[in-house]
């Protein structure tokens, strides 16, 4: 996969439902230039089945993270969250539903984020703006409603 995607020589990397674990040669070539969208309001449900273990772990919000890819699944620095309401009614396929549609609005917003300069990977951190993220930047279920 590193010699494939090496000759295009990426200024990103947006990795969206990629579910293979990534060596940590390919992280270290594309560091600071992978991006991954992650079910769940990181670092909280790492991992799969997010949607399952946020409703049996019965969370009153659930939502969705955008971060940078490093060696540690699921753990690179957390960019941006949409954070929603868990429903009493929810089942795992209308809470994945849900929070799809946010994923959908999180990530291009991101991606245009990076692909502008605004967002950037240093020492082994987000920068928006040129400061440092001290927390990732939330939207509201307002801001996600369409």
């Amino acid at each position: 996969l590193l010699t494939r995607i090496e000759v295009y020589r990426p200024g990103l990397i947006a990795m969206a439902g990629f579910m293979r674990i990534l060596s940590p040669e390919f992280i270290a070539c594309f560091a600071g230039r992978m991006l991954n969208i992650h079910p769940s309001l990181l670092p909280a449900f790492r991992g799969l089945n997010t949607h399952r273990r946020a409703l049996a772990a019965r969370v009153a919000q659930h939502g969705c993270s955008v971060h940078f890819v490093t060696n540690e699944l699921d753990a690179g620095p957390v960019v941006a969250q949409a954070r929603m309401r868990v429903a009493p009614d929810d089942d795992e396929e209308m809470l994945a539903a849900r929070v799809l549609r946010r994923e959908h609005i999180i990530y291009p917003r991101t991606v245009r984020w990076f692909c502008e300069g605004r967002l950037t990977f240093a020492n082994g951190a987000a920068w928006l703006d040129g400061s440092p993220l001290v927390r990732p930047v939330m939207l509201t279920e307002y801001q996600c409603e369409f």
